[in-house]
């Protein structure tokens, strides 16, 4: 900017620089403008520290706007401010500024307006009347109150989106004036009918969303009489919504009370009074809050609602009755109740004001989706989730032309896709998922450009997705999931350059995986699994550096496994069930990364678990079963401190279990923490409704769950092989070291294991006695010890595990009596003990004690009757052996002499076995020394 230039407006007084690319030096040229009263510099990029002095020329401003900006403080900040008397309203939200500000700011006392939303302030609440916990011991500071309780003229302040905590406190100073507040989206808490809110009875608006506040509604909140805009939505509201509370606040237009855990039934009559509303939100996040909507029956709202949002308040029946008198509705949200009905044709028809998103997911409708009137104004449309059928009608393109979201899954419909779906040329999000559809995806849909989510997962739709009709240039998700498509991945689907989840998993796809798929390098999501995909997986997949998610399992890729160790955000890596040879690479995954589930069971890997796997300190899940691995199993293992599920099963390790697998913990880290079975979800800009009242401006925008976490894994528990998937893998732990060729004892310190619910050691070498510390396992679901050469009793302790559904020790050694028939014990049967020779019991119909009548000597006698029929007199046992021995030896030497014919014949063996051992080692020698 020149500032000759500029000195022909030295008496401007309103001057907006907005969404530009100045900077700080800015400021300093717009010195000149001494009459300027009004300056608004948001969003441009002035950044660091704010020259206070650089605006003390502005004496006469009266409104300064510096939001959106990167700055974080200011200089000389009391000197040059005290200097802006006039300075009435000020926004420098959006910034980086931190708790420094507060003090800063409060020697603004002709402030009527403090916007300080979205920065990085913390502290207490900055209205504390006494001096700020941050603040109090700054000595250079010359005012007494270093909060904004000093600024006592003010109307309006916004601390939105801080990280402000505690209270809201009682004070005299609290802000006499202010009408408009809003604390949204911090971190404030405790009871409302304990804080110094209730001071504040001149408010017209009051936002305390997305806090921390607990209790009932203050009954307070009924002397709010001029309360215009109330949001109490997400907090930890509880208890019933007070009778008398809302029919009072008469001037009421926006009300939000959603998110919360309100409990009770509340009659929506209670606002028929209430003619100036517009906007009411209830939606519950309980099951415990009900809106009854028809008592009295038959009576008549004096409002016209712009936007209703009822989500899940056990709404039953046909749509409530009171929206036929309803004719300004431009947002309906009935989701997730229990509506019945066909699809309400007459809501899109009824409004003078056209209705633009209608949200009925999670209902009980039936019927046709049979549109009767072409709609051009409808955006968003879900009726997902409900019992509607039959097939689309072949002109819904042109009935909905400029829908936005259209989301019909999870229904049963069926038939083929009419081919005017292509002309709704605004659609972003369309979902088909979970239906019955079939045919093949219309052409001109798969041309759609502007498409950001097609999701068509289990359907039955067939053919060539990837032909060369494919253009979604715009696709960013892309779920074909779970149909019968077939054909290759064509270099066309490089066509949406921007795709960030591929899933054409479940389908008859073939051919072998592109190397070209390493240049979408937006791709988070890949998923190709149970196709017939064959040949190498390619190297270049290493590119995907932003990929979280890669499934390729059931298929038939084959060769060695690539380097992936540049996939530094991997979570999930699902290679089973392929042919996969060779060793695990040394280098396989970084160490760094953040694997939480790895699968390569059942391909044809070979050689040692390397090293780098232990480096892996997210993982979870760790399943290598049905692979030719060998060796010890490696202590470095146990380094995996958070692994739940471990799966080392059908392979050829051999030696001992590693004992410090008891210092695991498996599944003990993991109870508060989810990790498995997220869900991505879509916010749509494109169907913000906005509101704007006062200084309140609330979008209400579309969310939906277009993906849940599909990682899928299969694990033998309790006899019996299941996949599992999402949440529940959060609770899931286990250890299966089953087909292997360990020996050894059982170490005991897998007693420790009090957080396991599986544990398989079958089918090893096993030896020793099983550990009495098994009798700690406290959470154990499944214990298989089948299939080794175990002995000894079985702890009697085991009686005490609750949870046991699932016993085997068959085909051991084990002797002594079984475990009473208590408890999970008696639920088990013989077929728990099968082939223990040594065992007893009632359950297995065999007697523990002999009967021995008692000797003259007490002690002698005592011994006797503890004697247990198994037990062996060593002397006797070695004299019948070598007696026998000797007998047999000279049984055979007396049929030698006796028969000539069988002593030559035995001869001529004896020389024959002679002679081939000196022709084989004379053999031997000579070639090798013929090698050397």
């Amino acid at each position: 900017m020149d500032s000759k230039n500029l000195s022909v407006f030295k008496k401007l007084e309103t001057l907006k620089l907005d969404y530009n690319q100045f900077k700080n030096t800015t400021i300093q040229q717009l010195n000149i403008f001494t009459s300027l009263k009004n300056l608004s510099l948001k969003w441009n990029n002035l950044e660091g520290f704010l020259h206070i002095q650089e605006l003390c020329p502005l004496e006469n401003l009266m409104m300064l706007d510096l939001s959106g900006n990167q700055l974080i403080g200011m200089q000389d900040g009391f000197n040059g401010l005290t200097k802006l008397k006039k300075l009435e309203i000020l926004n420098i939200g959006y910034n980086g500024f931190n708790k420094t500000i507060v003090k800063r700011l409060s020697g603004l006392t002709s402030l009527k307006a403090l916007v300080v939303s979205y920065n990085n302030i913390e502290g207490f609440f900055p209205f504390q009347g006494v001096a700020s916990p941050f603040n109090i011991l700054d000595s250079m500071a010359p005012y007494q109150c270093k909060d904004f309780t000093s600024l006592s003229n003010l109307e309006m302040s916004d601390i939105s989106g801080n990280s402000f905590s505690g209270i809201i406190p009682s004070s005299k100073r609290l802000l006499p004036h202010l009408k408009s507040l809003s604390v949204a989206g911090n971190n404030l808490n405790g009871y409302l009918q304990n804080q110094g809110l209730c001071q504040l009875n001149k408010l017209q608006e009051l936002d305390l969303s997305f806090n921390f506040f607990q209790g009932i509604l203050p009954s307070c909140l009924n002397n709010f009489t001029s309360l215009r805009f109330l949001d109490l939505s997400h907090n930890l509201f509880s208890g019933n919504v007070s009778s008398p509370l809302l029919p009072n606040l008469k001037s009421l237009e926006y009300i939000d009370l959603s998110y919360n855990h309100l409990e009770g039934s509340f009659s929506f009559s209670s606002f028929a009074n209430h003619s100036k509303l517009q906007a009411v939100i209830l939606g519950s996040e309980t099951n415990n809050f009900e809106v009854e909507t028809e008592y009295p029956v038959g009576w008549v709202p004096l409002f016209q609602l712009n936007a209703l949002e009822l989500s899940n308040c056990k709404l039953t029946g046909g749509l409530p009755g009171f929206l036929q008198y309803q004719f300004r509705l431009r947002r309906v949200d009935l989701s997730h109740n229990n509506l019945t009905g066909s699809f309400p044709n007459w809501l899109l028809e009824n409004n003078t004001i056209p209705l633009e998103s209608l949200l009925l997911a999670n209902n009980s409708l039936k019927g046709q989706l049979l549109l009767l009137k072409p709609n051009i104004c409808i955006r968003t449309l879900d009726a997902s989730h409900n019992q509607l059928d039959g097939e689309l009608q072949e002109s819904l393109g042109h009935m909905i032309p400029n829908i936005v979201i259209l989301n019909l899954s999870k229904n049963s419909f069926e038939g083929i896709l009419p081919s005017s779906i292509s002309e709704m040329s605004f659609l972003r999000l369309l979902d088909l998922s979970n239906n019955n559809f079939s045919g093949e995806v219309p052409k001109q849909l798969l041309a759609t450009t502007n498409l950001l989510t097609l999701l068509v997962s289990n359907n039955k739709f067939h053919g060539e997705i990837f032909s060369s009709d494919f253009n979604l240039t715009s696709l960013a998700y892309l779920y074909l999931d779970n149909n019968k498509f077939t054909g290759t991945l064509s270099n066309v689907i490089f066509r949406s350059l921007g795709l960030q989840v591929l899933d054409v998993s479940n389908n008859y796809m073939s051919g072998e995986i592109p190397s070209f798929i390493g240049n979408m390098t937006y791709l988070v999501e890949l998923m190709l699994g149970s196709n017939s995909f064959n040949g190498k997986l390619p190297p270049e997949i290493s590119r995907l550096q932003s990929l979280g998610f890669l499934d390729v399992s059931q298929n038939a890729l084959s060769g060695p496994l690539p380097s992936l160790e540049n996939l530094h955000g991997l979570k999930h890596l699902h290679l089973g069930r392929n042919i996969f040879t060779g060793l695990i690479p040394r280098d396989f995954l970084n160490s760094s990364s953040k694997l939480l589930a790895l699968d390569m069971r059942d391909n044809r890997l070979f050689g040692n678990v390397p090293h780098s796997i232990s480096r892996l300190s997210e993982l979870r899940i760790l399943l290598l079963r049905g692979n030719f691995l060998s060796g010890f199993i490696p202590n470095h293992l146990c380094h995996l401190t958070q692994i739940s599920l471990m799966d080392l099963s059908n392979n050829s390790f051999s030696g001992p279990i590693p004992k410090c697998f008891g210092f695991i913990q498996f599944g003990e880290l993991k109870k508060d923490q989810n990790v498995f079975g997220r869900s991505i979800y879509l916010r749509f800009l494109l169907d913000f409704y906005e509101i704007h009242l006062g200084h309140m401006v609330k979008d209400l925008g579309y969310i939906s769950i277009v993906h849940e976490e599909k990682g899928e894994v299969e694990f033998v528990t309790k006899n019996r092989q299941d996949s599992y998937r999402g949440e529940i893998l959060n609770f899931m732990s286990g250890l299966d070291l089953s087909c292997n060729n360990l020996t050894g004892e059982i170490p005991n310190e897998l007693g420790m294991l009090s957080w396991i619910h599986a544990l398989n050691l079958s089918h090893n070498q096993l030896k020793g006695s099983i550990p009495k510390s098994f009798s700690d396992l406290s959470q154990i679901e499944s214990l298989d010890l089948s299939y080794n050469t175990l002995n000894g009793e079985i702890p009697p302790g085991l009686v005490e595990l609750n949870f046991l559904e699932v016993f085997s020790v068959t085909h051991n050694n084990l002797s002594g009596r079984v475990p009473d028939m208590k408890a999970q014990f008696g639920t088990f049967d013989e077929s728990s003990y099968e082939d223990n020779p040594f065992l007893c019991g009632p359950l297995l119909k065999r007697k523990c004690n002999t009967s021995i009548e008692p000797s003259y000597s007490p002690p002698e006698s005592s011994r006797e009757s503890e004697a247990k029929w198994y037990d062996i007199d060593h002397v006797v046992f070695f004299a019948s052996f070598i007696t026998s021995y000797i007998m047999i030896l000279l049984g055979f030497a007396t049929i030698l002499y006796i028969n000539p014919y069988w002593r030559q014949r035995w001869f001529y063996f004896i020389e024959e076995c002679i002679y081939s051992c000196y022709y084989f080692a004379l053999d031997t020698s000579s070639k090798l020394l013929a090698y050397l």
